[in-house]
């Protein structure tokens, strides 16, 4: 065959802004001037500011998403390479302490157009029911200001959109299947499977995962190279750069690279006014605005607020509660690792694409509040040798040895609800960034319903991992998935922002991504964050000039504006488990 049959490949050497081998940006991107006053500025063009920023320009707002790296043309900048992959993670400076401090990088931050989303593994898992709702069922924890049910329609919603294979029946939390037929297994979700029917535990296989299993429109199916947290070349991996920025371009929105926010400006009537920015050469520009979004994530969206302190604000924007910054959470993310006679290959697979949510949900006879889930994942060599070297203490000659037996070993993640604490938090050092900007200080610290709910887990997925007839296991101690810091909340004394993602102290400044999580549950926050931004641009929308003018706040949810989707999702997949 001389012609693929989707059409010749392009490269990015021909007028193409590349996305994928097929999939590709060849029409020209709205450009605003700064002195033009926009009417949304999205700091951050991540998994909340992606979806945003396409839903907003489709409704035919004046949209522009500031995002601090690049925008990303994966057949020129991307590698697939392990190690190549480093710039696709935020390394700026940040200092970290508490008594369990936090690592930052590669495991939880993403800088690009599309950020953690582009090299997320893309498993998605909803909240369940009960995460919604933790201080009322446990006493502990916080309460989210609206229920699972406010939320379920946006979750079926971007399961079309990115969008997510997985099983026909998905047993936990709120039982649902998915738009997609599953993906096959590879070794370490065999294991997984044989691990868990050992001993009786219910396994769900082949997803929740938003990764192709049958090619679509322009982006071809997964090939099963395991390079998914790398950033997926092939395309077939679900990220905002994918499945939301193209649309957005195409209906006006622009998205401007290497434009690092360092401050909100805030007029004299108590609005703030845009959005003070450093370019890739550190000039610093300004970009009027009537009203702003920061999404940020849970480290930037907090040093932002409080970088942009100013006379009556001394403590940062909308920080009258003392709460900016406070409640970062962090899942427990233990890897544990065993070893089998027969090869496994972990890598032929996407990551994470089976799991078990068993005990997920608080059990009166356990001596700690809320759960854990156990889920595969797929290290790549690197990432191997250094759990090799963390959890065997292998080095020299007998990591050597080590790493010349990596097919034969498999990975399971354990997934733990920390809960929030006021003690984890994000604050402004004196040290600063290669712009000049305060770098953040994160001070994080274990309590004791913490520890005894990761001491479980582990010892948990151990033994899935033995029932599964590993003949050495081990294990890794880590975190994964950072949010809060900026929560939601009823009560303007505690939370930073109300349920829409308005900021209680400055009606037309909103904040929209995974720093307002109160809780997190023991699912993947991709999926809910995406959500969310969904349902506040409907809520924008349906508010319409109200935002820019007026003070005036409606508590009253938005109609839901489906006809705002990407073109091609709504209305496409197998039907629905009800």
């Amino acid at each position: 065959m001389k012609t693929p049959l989707l059409g010749s490949f392009n490269s990015s050497g021909n007028g193409h802004h590349m996305l994928g081998p097929l999939q590709h940006i060849d029409f020209p991107m709205r450009r605003y001037r700064d002195t033009e006053e926009i009417d949304y500025l999205i700091v951050g063009c991540g998994s909340g500011g992606g979806v945003l920023l396409q839903r907003l320009a489709r409704a035919g707002f004046k949209v522009v998403a500031l995002e601090a790296g690049p925008f990303w043309d994966t057949e020129r900048d991307w590698v697939s390479d392990e190690s190549g992959s480093h710039k696709l993670y935020w390394e700026d400076l940040r200092i970290t302490g508490g008594t369990d401090p936090l690592a930052f990088g590669a495991n939880n931050s993403g800088k690009g157009v599309g950020g953690g989303s582009v090299h997320w593994a893309a498993f998605t898992p909803r909240f369940h029911p009960s995460d919604f709702e933790v201080y009322t069922r446990d006493g502990l924890g916080a309460d989210w200001p609206f229920s699972y049910e406010t939320l379920r329609p946006y979750y079926e919603q971007l399961e079309l959109e990115m969008p997510v294979a997985g099983p026909a029946y998905f047993p936990w939390g709120h039982p649902h299947g998915y738009p997609y037929g599953p993906h096959p297994m590879g070794g370490v979700g065999n294991a997984l499977i044989k691990g868990c029917t050992a001993l009786g535990i219910p396994v769900s296989i082949g997803g929740p995962v938003a990764i192709l299993s049958g090619s679509r429109a322009d982006r071809p199916h997964c090939i099963y190279r395991g390079f998914c947290i790398q950033g997926c070349k092939v395309g077939a991996k679900a990220s905002t750069l994918v499945t939301h920025v193209p649309d957005a371009i195409a209906n006006g929105g622009e998205v401007r690279e290497y434009s690092m926010a360092h401050r909100i400006e805030l007029g004299r009537d108590g609005r703030v006014t845009g959005v003070h920015y450093f370019d890739r050469d550190g000039a610093s520009w300004f970009q009027r605005a009537k009203a702003v979004i920061v999404a940020g994530y849970a480290i930037e969206t907090p040093r932002l607020l409080l970088n942009s302190a100013c006379p009556g604000h001394e403590n940062g924007l909308a920080n009258s509660s003392d709460t900016v910054g406070r409640y970062l959470m962090a899942q427990a993310g233990n890897v544990v690792l065993g070893r089998f006679d027969q090869p496994v290959r972990m890598y032929k697979a996407p990551p994470a694409h089976a799991l078990t949510e068993e005990f997920y949900e608080t059990d009166p006879r356990n001596d700690f509040a809320r759960g854990f889930a156990i889920q595969t994942v797929g290290p790549l060599p690197i990432a191997f040798g250094k759990q090799m070297v963390s959890a065997k203490r292998a080095w020299g000659w007998g990591l050597r040895r080590e790493m010349m037996d990596y097919n034969h070993w498999a990975s399971f993640g354990l997934l733990g609800e920390i809960l929030p604490w006021a003690d984890n938090r994000v604050t402004l050092s004196e040290e600063r960034d290669q712009f000049g900007i305060r770098a953040p200080h994160i001070s994080f610290n274990l309590h004791d319903n913490d520890h005894r709910l990761i001491k479980a887990a582990k010892n948990k997925t151990m033994e899935v991992m033995q029932a599964a007839g590993a003949t050495e296991v081990i294990q890794e101690a880590r975190y994964a998935h950072l949010v809060g810091a900026a929560r939601m909340g009823k009560d303007p004394r505690t939370s930073v922002v109300d349920k829409f993602g308005r900021t209680h102290d400055i009606a037309n400044l909103f904040v929209c991504d995974g720093s307002i999580l109160p809780t997190q549950g023991s699912a993947n926050p991709g999926l809910t964050i995406q959500a969310l931004a969904a349902r506040t641009a409907d809520y924008l929308i349906a508010q319409g000039d109200t935002v820019f003018n007026s003070n005036r706040r409606d508590m009253n949810e938005p109609p839901m504006s489906r006809e705002l989707a990407p073109s091609d999702t709504w209305g496409h997949g197998v039907p629905r488990v009800k």
